[in-house]
Order: C-alpha cells, then structure tokens, then sequence
C-alpha cells in the first residue's frame, strides 16, 4: 500500500467525507540532486571554517542546520567530532538518503575568516542569497589574504608579551625583552609552519627559545640581580593563548563528549610540547654551568596598581585580537573584555573572598555573559571576545615556576603543587566562559526552538536558525 493511500485511510477514518489528494500535505518539494549536494557541500565548508577557529561542536551544528533549512532541507542530520563534519539529508522513507562528510584538517588563527563567515550565514538565514552565490563567496572568503600585513600581527604578538610583562610586575627592561623574544619565536615559528613541522615541534622550539633567550640575558649580567622568569612566563602565555581552553570546555558542556576528548588531548599534547621546551633549555643551561635564579611569583593584586593591571590586560586583550587577525572593529570590544576581566579577578581576589583559581572561573564567567548577550548586537563574535577577554589570565608565570622547580632544581614534591594550579586555572578560565555564555541565554531575544534542543554555550553561528521540524 502506497503512502498517500494510507494518508487518505487514516483521513477517512477521522472523517467521514470524501478525500482526496489536495487533503493530503506531503510536505515541502525539495530540491533536485545536484542541488542538494551543492547546499551540503556549502554547509559542511561553512562549519569547517567554524570548527578550524576554534568555535564549539555545537556551534557548527547549528549552523550547518540553519544553512540547510534556509535552502530547503528541513530533514538533516549533523555529526561532528573533532576531526570530521558528517552531514545527512534524509529524502523520505522510500528514498536513500545522501550523506556526504568533509575532513577539517587545519586550525587557524584568523578570526576575521570567522567574521566574514558569520556574516556570510547571516544573509544566508535572512534570505538575501542564492546558494551559488553563498558559494562563491565562501570560496573568496577562505582564499582570501589576511587583512593586514603578517608584520602587524608580529608586532601585535610583541606588544601582548609586553603588555602581559607589565601585568605581572616586570620592569622595563624585562618589558622590552619579553617583547623582543616573542617577536624571534614568532618569526621562527612562522619559517617552520612553511616547511609543515608539525605544531608540537613548534611549541618545542618556542618554549626552548624562550626560556635558553632568558637565561642567556641574565648570565650577561645585564639585568644586575632582577629576575628573567617575569619575562619568561610573559612569554609562556604568549604561546599557550592559541590553545582552545574555552572550545574543550564549551563542547564538555554541551555534550560532544568525543569533540572535547579531542580538543583536550590537542591542548594536552601542545602543553607537553611547550613543557619539553622549556625544560630542555633549562637542563641545557643547568649542564653548562648557568647560575640559578630566583624565580618570581605573580604578585598579588594592589588597590593602588588596579589602573595600570586593567590597562594592561586590556592592551594584552588587544594585541591578541590583533595578532590574530581579528577584524578592526572588534579589537576595542577584545580590550575591554580584558579590561573587565582583570577588574572582577583582582576585586575577587582583594576581597579574600576567593583564591586565584575561584577568581579565574569568576572573570571568565563575567567575560562569557558579557561576551554572550553583548557580541551580536555589536556585530562580533562571541569567540573572538572571549579568548581575548580570558588572556591575560592564562597561567603562564606558575607554569614556569613548576618546571624550574622540576628542571633547575630538581625538587618534584614542590613542583606539584604549582602544577595543579596552573591546571586549575587554565579549566576554571575554560569552565567559566561556558557558564557566561550559558547564563546569557535567558537575555538573548528570540531563541528558537532548535536553539533551546542545542542546549548547551553558543559562541558562534547564527542566533535565530531557519525553523525545523524536529519531530
């Protein structure tokens, strides 16, 4: 029995009356073949440019089912762990469906790729482009030049070490030192990305340059008796910044448990690079006869230093957003995501009324809600301002002083302890983001019905998806 024979039997029986096919819906026609592989293909792209930035598995669901719903393909399903995009279109039930997938394998650090992107869905989900036209301008969005220079962004990497040197107390030697090493490491870096040494190498040499430039700097007695760890741990946030801390946390929480998996072991895996960098040069140092050297701890949080902090975590917030090419408009809402971080962390920590890892989860709580309710009526993603905001509290100095303690002098038990709070705060700052932005979605007008099934923080894609049936 075909289908629309039962449809008219189980009319029937609700009605007496004769019925016939125009009482039947069928539901909506959907598009040729060559179409709909067209759209997926677009969707999948789209969500690879999301997933490559660092935004939350179910950022990119959300978006790839606005996508597909905006050109009339309200039956999908989307599959998305960390390495992959899976998307099905479902044709009915005496039809195959058609199923395609797209591999993400790059990361970058492009946020106005991101940017344009977004703004690229946005006319999708309003109706305002055909899906030819949606492609060919996906297409020159992600071959498109960075909007500025690669010298900017250097420079802009330099003047976040300086500015996260003068955060923790550094004088201004040690500024313009820690300024000078990011810029080198960045340059090498660079050189070897063009010969495709895979990243944790990368966090290797990074991490070995910082800590061997530092310790070379004060064996010249240039400095007298001050310390080279403050620019050192300027440095190590530098390098941990491009970590997604904030999408291990967001995808936790909203469920794409394998995605998180991934992400975490990445983190995981870049952190161990950068540690084996820092302890090689320190091991090296040691067997050449380098003098040990005090290593200084962040200090505490003063009333009369709160000016010059919240300046500087703002400038670090910047320089971030800068350096990785976020669009220009966005970079005074970055700074003062930085800004407001730092303030409610040191007003938590002078109140005693929480330790610095409460603190940190308290911030970067702050800067998720803000960033939430705040990016879309400011025309900025969400992820862009979060990552920059949380910053200047990446535990950069008591990441260094744990290796010391493990490398130069050869104390396990006291380098434990320092471990566990670099750790704590790097997932309280991840934890936090995600409870802002899942706090701000009360605020948020208009969320739609497949926003509220996607339960979970949304820090990029669109707010209001074309409709779907979710029976």
């Amino acid at each position: 029995m075909g289908l629309a024979q039962r449809a008219r039997d189980v009319l029937r029986r609700k009605n007496p009356a004769p019925v016939t096919d125009a009482h039947i819906e069928y539901g909506p026609a959907l598009p040729d073949a060559p179409t709909i592989h067209l759209v997926l293909d677009l969707a999948l792209r789209i969500g690879e440019v999301q997933m490559a930035s660092g935004a939350g598995a179910a950022d990119a669901t959300a978006t790839i089912l606005a996508v597909t719903n905006a050109f009339g393909l309200p039956h999908c399903e989307v599959d998305v762990i960390y390495t992959s995009i899976t998307v099905c279109c479902h044709l009915g039930v005496d039809q195959a469906p058609i199923t395609t997938l797209r591999v993400v394998r790059s990361r970058s650090m492009d946020y106005s790729r991101l940017s344009d992107t977004e703004d690229l869905v946005r006319r999708i989900t309003s109706g305002e482009i055909s899906v030819g036209d949606a492609h060919s301008e996906l297409q020159r969005i992600t071959t498109a030049r960075h909007p500025y220079p690669r010298w900017v962004s250097t420079l802009a990497w330099g003047g976040m070490a300086a500015a996260i040197a003068v955060l923790i107390g550094a004088g201004p030697f040690l500024v313009m030192l820690a300024a000078l090493i990011t810029i080198v490491i960045d340059q090498i870096g660079r050189q070897l990305n063009r010969r495709a040494l895979p990243f944790f190498f990368q966090q290797v040499v990074g991490g070995a340059i910082a800590t061997g430039a530092a310790m070379a700097v004060y064996e010249s007695d240039l400095l007298g008796d001050a310390t080279t760890s403050l620019a050192v741990g300027a440095n190590l946030v530098v390098l941990l910044s491009g970590l997604s801390v904030v999408g291990v946390a967001q995808d936790a929480v909203s469920g794409y448990n394998v995605t998180a998996t991934g992400r975490a072991g990445e983190t995981l895996l870049m952190t161990a690079g950068l540690v084996t960098g820092v302890v090689l040069a320190l091991r090296i140092g040691v067997a050449l006869g380098a003098s040990e050297s005090a290593v200084a701890e962040r200090l505490p949080p003063v009333v009369g230093d709160l000016p010059l902090m919240i300046t500087a975590a703002a400038a670090t917030a910047a320089c971030f957003a800068l350096a990785s090419y976020a669009p220009l408009r966005s970079l005074l809402v970055a700074a003062a995501a930085g800004a407001i971080g730092q303030a409610v962390y040191s007003l938590l920590i002078l109140s005693t009324l929480a330790g610095p890892i409460p603190a940190a989860g308290g911030a970067a709580a702050v800067i998720g809600f803000c960033g939430g309710v705040l990016s879309r009526r400011l025309g900025v993603s969400a992820l862009v301002i979060v990552v920059s905001g949380i910053a200047p509290m990446l535990p950069g100095l008591s990441t260094y002083r744990a290796l010391y303690q493990v490398a130069a002098e050869n104390d396990l038990a006291s380098s434990i302890p320092e471990l566990m709070m670099a750790a704590g705060i790097a997932l309280a700052l991840g934890a936090g983001v995600a409870l802002g932005e899942f706090l701000a979605h009360p605020v948020q007008r208009g969320l739609s019905r497949l926003e509220r099934r996607l339960a979970g923080p949304r820090m990029s894609g669109p707010l209001n998806p074309a409709p779907r049936r979710l029976e």
